[in-house]
């Protein structure tokens, strides 16, 4: 296994909600250190799983497919990288928001 260098370390962690499980999360995120463009509330695949997936918006199919780039964190991990997730991480299943490179803010997008 490949070890991953993180661009928040383990112990710049803060506690910035109470735990709701964990998520999925890119390297594109957590070790690119790009921002969060996309998040995705989808049924939760295992216990304690809060359902939400989140990305950078520049990963490729092919990028996504691949178990290596991607990890489970906590949500609250997550929150440390990018704060304005915060306030949409209670929406229902099947909840995607999206922003562009330029805007600050997500937006719900509907099918």
């Amino acid at each position: 296994m490949v070890n991953k260098i993180f661009k928040i370390p383990k112990d710049e962690i803060k506690e910035l909600i109470q735990p709701i499980g964990g998520c999925f999360a890119t390297d594109s995120i957590t070790i690119e250190g790009n921002k969060i463009l996309v998040m995705i509330k989808e049924e939760p695949s295992f216990e304690n799983d809060s359902g939400w997936f989140f990305m950078s918006g520049l990963e490729t199919q092919e990028y996504i497919d691949d178990p290596k780039n991607i990890m489970i964190f906590e949500v609250n991990t997550i929150a440390n990288y990018d704060q304005s997730i915060i306030p949409f991480l209670n929406l229902p299943v099947g909840s995607r928001l999206e922003r562009s490179s330029e805007a600050d803010e997500f937006k719900l997008i509907e099918d």
